[in-house]
């Protein structure tokens, strides 16, 4: 395992004019990056306690021992890097590795993080109070042997209301009665909550380090492709080529695309948004 070592910060671009709250959705007609390598222009940063304020650095672009610049999220502080701009109808690509950093209660646990699509409502309406890490949306979770995930991820309207996002998967249940994605099981509707991925270890522990029997991402200090393929209605998720879970009917079919800091360090070389008709995401993946 190969440390992941920060040795020089590029840009931030986090700063700005506040985006609007429900700007109307953009369908990608050809590829776009939304990291350039640089800056982190097409994002904000929301922040439990600080908002769009990031005065400890959970967010930064910088320069890894490999050459290859990346966003580093410290973790440290609960939130999400949210783009400025909301989508629909697209190929999203997001290749990420694991630092070394954990953080408070989720010191010793596996290690997590999460891609949010379709977000919509107010910055932090995941809190009843407005001051919550993320935004109603549906998960992409990225989690030690949970890469692939869905996650119904519920929030509050203005008038305090909690709506939660639904989504119909095919399902089987696992030994401990949770629902995980087969293509030939039942299709069920779901109303929050989380859909394993297929192939989600029934013995897995939230331990740093865990892998799973049949886990298809990455080992640690390598680099994972996740893509999320939004289709109307239709989500499916794709880890390193395998397809590993798959809804329809998604009551969220557009919205803003949110990573999130939740407690251990990440680090994210490509995020790529492609047209659906391309049928791929665009280019090829650099090895891992």
């Amino acid at each position: 395992m190969r440390a992941i070592v920060a040795l020089a910060v590029l840009a931030l671009g986090t700063g700005g004019a506040a985006p609007p709250e429900r700007p109307q959705a953009v369908v990608p007609q050809r590829t776009i990056p939304l990291f350039d390598g640089t800056s982190l222009e097409p994002f904000y940063t929301w922040l439990v306690d600080s908002g769009r304020e990031d005065p400890d650095r959970v967010f930064s672009v910088v320069d890894q021992i490999d050459g290859a610049p990346a966003i580093r999220i410290s973790g440290e502080r609960w939130g999400g890097l949210i783009t400025r701009e909301a989508y629909r109808d697209y190929r999203l690509v997001v290749e990420f590795r694991w630092g070394l950093l954990t953080w408070g209660d989720r010191r010793d646990a596996a290690r997590d993080s999460g891609v949010l699509v379709h977000c919509q409502g107010r910055d932090g309406n995941t809190g009843e109070d407005g001051n919550g890490p993320w935004m109603r949306s549906v998960e992409a979770q990225i989690i030690e042997g949970g890469v692939g995930d869905f996650i119904l991820v519920a929030g509050f309207d203005e008038s305090r209301r909690r709506l939660v996002p639904r989504l119909t998967v095919a399902v089987t249940e696992d030994r401990d009665g949770e629902p995980v994605y087969d293509p030939a099981g039942r299709a069920r509707a779901f109303e929050g909550g989380r859909i394993n991925w297929r192939g989600r270890d029934v013995d897995w522990e939230d331990r740093l380090s865990f892998r799973g029997r049949q886990d298809v991402e990455s080992p640690h200090g390598q680099w994972t492709r996740l893509e999320v393929v939004a289709e109307g209605d239709r989500l499916t998720h794709v880890v390193n080529g395998t397809v590993v879970n798959q809804g329809s009917g998604s009551s969220l079919t557009e919205g803003k695309i949110l990573l999130q800091s939740e407690g251990a360090e990440i680090y994210v070389r490509r995020i790529d948004l492609a047209p659906l008709s391309e049928g791929s995401s665009g280019r090829e993946s650099r090895k891992p």
